[in-house]
């Protein structure tokens, strides 16, 4: 079973590249799965509401926003290996400052610490998926990869939740910081470092990708105001910036990508909290259903990616902005009769539907920034989409907690986060409509991006 699961992921050096780049992803999501488990725990011992809850999910993302620039620079321009385990291994010394915490303030300031590096996956993971794999297979390869972000979440939920209720939340804080330390020095020692454009450069490789082949066989005329003129690795960050954000498609996905985080962020902060609360379930039993919906959910990451570039092989070639949007109003469209009913035996199994078309949607998004954006500024527009997201992941779980209260009269009751959740859901079935929009502009911006690359196709022109 070992052997064909290795050989579906491409052979033992790939199996272990997507194994630690998971892991990776599953660290960074696994924090805030355990904030999400402990909710109860934490709202008794430092007697706090879950707009305070709320904040110590959004401080690090908040701060993760503003040092993803700094970070998107350095991607482009550093050994990748060694910044993503020296980021982790200060990543794991907050996690133990938090639990140390004997205050509010306290564990608030070493969750603003620990915002300041989890900033550093989101663009050295996306530098390094597009140097390491070709790009035909990438939205495959994302999904395979984006998985540990859903089994990090269920991670922190259920081994994190179970910690903290036979010891202590400060246990589950110094768990996953063990864990954290371990994978550092696993990366360290077995993730190659690849040559800059390895995969991504079309003049390069000698074959292009096979959706950027249609694009050309269909003689779409790039946009010549996203064409480069410069060279990639020489422009300041101002002026990668203003490139990337030129490039229609790319606007899309990050607004399309922020706002399924952001649902995401509240749902994984509250929703443990919400179930219990509303249909009177116990942790055991809830944590009993936590890995049937974690499974749906992984099943719909590896299916969105597999699914858009099986579409493309045949002749779709704008299958990544296609899965995505009708994935995004699938997912709305089975939330809303199971947070309108009172019957956990009809809501958990429409929650378990609607988490998996959302995970559905984000391989196909990764995929398509890397198709509209030339290989030596992935880092940079990487920065450029975290920090858009990370300000909605931010944001979200105390505008979930706030509304919370303020939709059922400050009681904190089960009935506030299904009205918060509600009100959510309006922005998510608006994402299907906006990738809409990405149908037209993404042939164009991958016939931009591949002339950019043969432009500059080893930081030369």
């Amino acid at each position: 079973m070992t052997s064909a699961l290795t050989d579906r992921l491409g052979g033992r050096r790939r199996a272990r590249i997507v194994l630690l780049l998971a892991c990776v992803l599953a660290l960074n999501t696994a924090d805030t799965g355990v904030v999400g488990a402990i909710v109860q725990e934490l709202r008794t011992s430092l007697h706090i509401g879950n707009t305070q809850v709320g904040i110590l999910t959004a401080a690090p993302a908040a701060v993760g926003a503003v040092a993803t620039l700094p970070v998107g620079q350095l991607t482009d321009r550093v050994p990748r290996v060694p910044l993503l385990a020296g980021s982790i291994l200060l990543w794991s010394l907050a996690m133990i400052v938090g639990g140390l915490a004997s205050s509010y303030e306290w564990l608030l300031a070493s969750r603003v610490a620990l915002g300041a590096v989890t900033a550093t996956a989101g663009p050295t993971v996306a530098s390094l998926i597009g140097d390491l794999f070709p790009p035909e297979e990438r939205a495959g390869t994302w999904g395979r990869i984006l998985a540990g972000e859903l089994v990090g979440v269920g991670f922190g939920l259920i081994p994190g939740g179970n910690i903290a209720a036979f010891l202590s939340w400060r246990f589950a804080f110094w768990f996953v910081a063990v864990l954290g330390f371990v994978l550092a020095v696993l990366l360290w020692r077995m993730m190659p470092e690849p040559e800059r454009g390895a995969q991504g450069s079309a003049a390069g490789r000698g074959e292009e990708e096979l959706a950027q082949r249609q694009v050309d066989d269909s003689d779409v005329e790039p946009d010549p105001r996203n064409v480069l003129d410069t060279d990639p690795e020489s422009m300041s960050l101002l002026e990668a910036a203003r490139h990337v954000l030129r490039i229609r498609t790319n606007v899309i996905i990050i607004i399309a990508s922020a706002i399924g985080y952001f649902f995401f962020a509240g749902l994984r902060t509250f929703a443990m909290v919400f179930v219990q609360e509303r249909y009177s379930i116990s942790r055991d039993e809830l944590s009993a259903f936590i890995p049937v919906i974690g499974l749906a959910a992984l099943a719909g990451v590896l299916i969105g990616g597999r699914l858009a570039d099986r579409l493309v092989r045949r002749g779709v070639v704008t299958a990544r902005v296609n899965v995505p949007g009708v994935a995004f109003a699938v997912s709305a469209l089975l939330f809303v009769p199971g947070l309108l009913t009172g019957q956990a035996l009809i809501a958990l199994p429409l929650f378990t539907l609607a988490a998996a078309a959302l995970a559905a949607a984000n391989p196909p998004l990764d995929a398509v920034r890397l198709d509209v954006v030339h290989f030596r500024l992935w880092g940079r527009a990487e920065a450029i989409r975290t920090i858009v997201r990370m300000a909605g992941e931010a944001a979200a779980p105390v505008l979930f907690g706030w509304l919370s209260g303020a939709l059922d009269g400050g009681r904190g009751s089960a009935t506030g986060l299904d009205r918060a959740f509600l009100l959510a859901l309006l922005p998510l079935l608006l994402n299907g409509l906006l990738l809409i929009k990405a149908r037209r502009s993404y042939p164009k911006d991958v016939a931009s991006a591949l002339e950019s690359e043969r432009r500059y196709a080893d930081g030369k022109r």
